[in-house]
């Protein structure tokens, strides 16, 4: 007789008695948010603390998130499945299936084994060439999500996997853990240092122009070159020490990346067609917004290709598991994030702040809008979803508070790419790597809460100093 598959009970224990309470508190909620919006924040802490417990797995979770807020009548179905529509969900789907291309064809092995050749002395050494990579990448790639997904990712799986490190077999602290969450934190930062390195950056522009400021992308570089380059120096190296892989140093890297090599032979067709459809997609996602076709578009017709020449079979995409099961749960937090705002929660807590910080000293309201907006992330499943809700309402909090505009809406629109140091559904790169196993989602919550202090010291401090120094404000 088969039996019934596990279910850890008792870890919807917390989960419901939160929910529940957060629910009947309904009669006691502020005024001023609808009861719908308050029924909509009681849902989602619900479901993202059953995220933490695990009653079920993260999917599962959100199904039954899903479920309930569509039984609850707190969204509609029409409006609770355009989640799973989203653009930027799909575009992550899609990462994981280009990801199957270069593994399934070797080339990821073989490009992984070049880098080996030529950075294989120190596993530091690796990481840091790979956020090289990124940086190059992300002044002319709108998408953290095309550079972390569909470039590095593929890259970095392949490159674990030829040195033995792999979630399946229990071996993802050997390297693969460390570049996984060196390249999270790498793509972070490159994105915050440019105004076209994240989809939301544009979108700060467009909101602090409305407030009087305007932001050039000149400026953005120039107010972000200090910290970003002290945070991509550092970072990596305290992801090392709190985060070490078991193997640190390869002496013998280069001899044996050549000797693979050699034992591959020359490039297979499928691993040139793989490599021209690679740097095509690459070409689209860097050259998308001049040519009308965006990030998603591109991984689209990128995947569309490979099944075309036959690289990929539809079997295959059906059997990438990690690309179903984040389509699923993915969907479904950004719907419920979404929900919060459009439901009237989080325009009201934006609100509530503004009233709460008049008459201090405009250097204290700064660190505390900053800090509220950067923890205020653990409520939302998308980067830009956030800055959409509170980044004009914080900005002019801040001006009111005589807060030098410029310095205000330079800090709000950095932190609003690294805020993304919180959850493994903090934007959209989060779930592609999270989703291959190789972090657990204790080390990801409890060293990015790490991270995250250093960047509020380092981009507040350091970043308000240097935009001082060259006048900015």
């Amino acid at each position: 007789m088969k039996k019934l598959e596990h279910v850890n009970y008792r870890g919807f224990i917390l989960p419901v008695v939160v929910g529940l309470i957060l629910w009947l508190m309904t009669p006691i909620k502020p005024a001023a948010v609808p009861v719908a919006g308050w029924h909509m924040f009681a849902l989602f802490v619900g479901t993202i603390i059953a995220c933490i417990t695990r009653p079920l797995p993260i999917g599962g979770v959100s199904i039954v998130a899903f479920a309930l807020t569509v039984l609850t009548k707190t969204v509609p179905m029409d409006k609770a499945i355009v989640g799973f529509g989203n653009a930027s969900i799909w575009m992550i789907a899609m990462a994981f299936f280009i990801a199957r291309g270069f593994i399934k064809t070797g080339l990821g092995r073989r490009i992984a084994l070049n880098f080996v050749k030529t950075f294989g002395k120190r596993t530091l050494g690796l990481a840091y060439s790979l956020i090289g990579v990124d940086l190059i990448l992300a002044p002319a790639t709108p998408s953290n999500t095309a550079r972390a997904g569909g470039v590095l990712y593929p890259i970095i799986k392949s490159l674990s996997q030829s040195f033995g490190s792999e979630p399946k077999n229990g071996t993802q602290r050997k390297i693969g853990s460390f570049l996984i969450f060196a390249e999270y934190h790498g793509d972070m930062i490159t994105a915050a240092m440019f105004m076209t390195a994240m989809a939301a950056n544009p979108l700060v522009q467009t909101l602090a122009k409305g407030s009087g400021v305007d932001i050039t992308w000149g400026g953005w570089f120039l107010a972000a070159l200090v910290p970003g380059i002290i945070s991509l120096i550092v970072v990596p190296w305290l992801i090392y020490k709190m985060y070490p892989p078991e193997i640190k140093e390869t002496p013998n890297a280069k001899q044996w990346a050549e000797d693979q090599l050699s034992e591959m032979g020359p490039m297979s067709m499928a691993e040139k067609i793989m490599a021209v459809i690679f740097v095509l997609a690459l070409i689209l996602w860097m050259t998308g917004s001049f040519i009308g076709i965006d990030a998603t578009l591109a991984a689209f017709i990128a995947l569309a290709l490979l099944l075309l020449t036959g690289v990929l079979s539809w079997q295959d995409v059906l059997q990438e598991s990690g690309a179903w099961n984040t389509l699923t749960w993915f969907s479904v937090l950004v719907m419920m994030a979404g929900s919060l705002t459009s439901l009237g929660f989080i325009p009201w807590l934006s609100k509530a702040i503004s009233s709460s910080l008049h008459g201090m000293n405009w250097v204290l309201v700064l660190i505390i809008l900053i800090v509220f907006y950067f923890y205020s992330h653990y409520l939302f499943a998308s980067s830009t979803a956030h800055v959409t809700a509170m980044y004009s309402a914080l900005l002019a909090v801040a001006i009111s508070a005589n807060v030098p505009p410029m310095l205000a809406a330079l800090l709000l629109g950095f932190f609003g790419n690294l805020m993304a140091s919180t959850t493994h559904y903090a934007s959209g790169p989060a779930p592609v790597l999270f989703g291959s196993g190789y972090v657990p989602q204790s080390k990801w919550w409890s060293l990015n809460f790490v991270l995250g202090i250093f960047y509020l010291v380092v981009w507040i401090g350091i970043g308000s100093l240097w935009m001082k120094l060259i006048g900015m404000w």
